[in-house]
C-alpha cells in the first residue's frame, strides 16, 4: 500500500515537473544579438519581469535605464545587475507613472542626459483600482496614460536613433478588458472592480501598440504588444491579506518565474526580423492574434484620441516631443 502511495507520488511529481518545464516556464529566446552601443530604458525596472529583462539585455552590453518609483530599490536593483552582468552601465533613474508631473520631469531629465534611446519597454504595471494624484484610475493611468505621455515625450529621442523599438507588456488578461471611454479613466474601489481595470489598462496597452504602428509607419520606429505569461511578480501585492497565502500557493507551483515571463520581452527586444511585424502581439517569442476586441482599429484610433485629451495634449500626433517639454 505505502509502496504504490509512494509510486503515485512520484508519478505525479514527474507529470508536474514536465508540466511546468515544458508548458508553464514557455519558450526561451535563443539568440545571442548583441546590444553593445545601445540604450534601453526599462520601467519598472527594478523587481519582477523587468529586472530579469534589464539583467539579459545588460548581459549583451545595453547601456540599461532602470525607470522605477522607489529610489532605494531602484539603486539596489542597479547594484545587483551590475554585479550580475558585469556591466557597470546600469543607471537608477526617478520615475511615477501615478504622477503625471513625473512623468514630465523625468523626459525632461532623460532627454538632457542620454544622447541614445533605441530601445523603450514600457514593463511598469500595477493591478490597483485606487485613485492616482491626477484624479485618474490607477491602474489605467500607470498601465496606460503614464506610458502614453512618457512615450509621446521621448519618440524624438527613438526616432533619432532608428532603427528603434517600443516595447508594451500587456497581457492575456485583455480578454475581459472593456473600454467604455466614459468611465475607463475613473477610479474604483473593490477587488472585482480593480481586476477589471487592470483586464480595461492591458486591453488599453494592445490597442495602443496597434495604433502606434499606424502612426510610426515608415519611422523605422517598430513597436509590439507583449503577454509575457503568467508570472510570479508583485503586481498584486495590493490584493486583501486574506487572499495572499492561497495566490502564493497557486503562483508557487503554475506560475513562471520572472525570467521566464522576461522571455518575450527579451524576444522583441532582440529579435532580428520582426520589424514587419510592427504593431502586432507576441507570446512566447511567436507572434499571435489577440482576442478579437483588441484588433479593433477604430477603437485604438479613438483610444488614443481620448489619450491625447486626458492628458491635455494637442490633437492628431505624434507631434515634435521636445516642444510638449516646455509647456509643462
Amino acid at each position: 500500500m505505502v509502496a504504490t502511495a509512494l509510486a503515485g507520488l512520484a508519478l505525479l511529481l514527474g507529470l508536474y515537473a514536465w508540466l511546468y518545464h515544458n508548458v508553464l516556464q514557455g519558450t526561451r529566446c535563443r539568440n545571442e544579438t548583441g546590444l553593445r552601443g545601445k540604450t534601453v530604458l526599462i520601467t519598472g525596472g527594478n523587481t519582477g519581469i523587468g529586472k530579469a529583462t534589464a539583467l539579459d539585455l545588460a548581459r549583451r552590453g545595453a547601456r540599461i535605464i532602470l525607470a522605477c518609483r522607489h529610489r532605494a530599490r531602484g539603486e539596489s536593483a542597479a547594484y545587483d545587475i551590475r554585479r550580475a552582468s558585469g556591466n557597470n552601465e546600469v543607471l537608477f533613474m526617478s520615475l511615477d507613472l501615478a504622477s503625471l508631473k513625473s512623468v514630465r520631469v523625468f523626459a525632461e531629465t532623460f532627454l538632457r542626459s542620454e544622447p541614445r534611446l533605441d530601445i523603450l519597454i514600457n514593463n511598469a504595471g500595477i493591478a490597483d483600482g485606487g485613485r492616482s494624484e491626477d484624479g485618474f484610475n490607477l491602474a489605467f493611468q500607470v498601465n496606460h496614460l503614464g506610458h502614453f505621455l512618457l512615450n509621446h515625450l521621448l519618440l524624438d529621442r527613438l526616432q533619432h536613433c532608428a532603427p528603434s523599438r517600443l516595447l508594451v507588456v500587456a497581457s492575456n488578461a485583455h480578454l475581459p478588458g472593456k473600454i467604455d471611454f466614459q468611465n475607463v479613466h475613473k477610479p474604483v474601489a473593490g477587488v472585482l472592480k480593480a481586476f477589471q481595470s487592470y483586464c480595461n489598462s492591458k486591453l488599453a496597452n494592445i490597442l495602443y501598440a496597434r495604433e502606434l504602428a499606424n502612426r510610426l509607419e515608415g519611422t523605422k520606429v517598430t513597436c509590439y504588444a507583449i503577454h509575457p505569461g503568467s508570472v510570479r511578480t508583485e503586481i498584486v501585492r495590493s490584493i486583501p491579506t486574506w487572499m495572499k497565502p492561497f495566490y502564493f500557493l497557486f503562483s508557487w507551483l503554475f506560475f513562471r518565474d520572472p525570467t521566464g515571463g522576461a522571455q518575450t520581452s527579451i524576444y522583441c527586444a532582440t529579435q532580428e526580423g520582426i520589424e514587419m511585424f510592427s504593431g502586432r502581439y507576441f507570446v512566447d517569442c511567436e507572434l499571435q492574434d489577440p482576442w478579437p476586441h483588441a484588433c479593433d482599429d477604430a477603437v485604438a484610433k479613438k483610444l488614443w484620441e481620448v489619450s491625447e485629451k486626458l492628458l491635455g495634449l494637442p490633437p492628431g500626433g505624434p507631434h515634435d516631443p521636445l516642444g510638449l517639454l516646455s509647456r509643462r
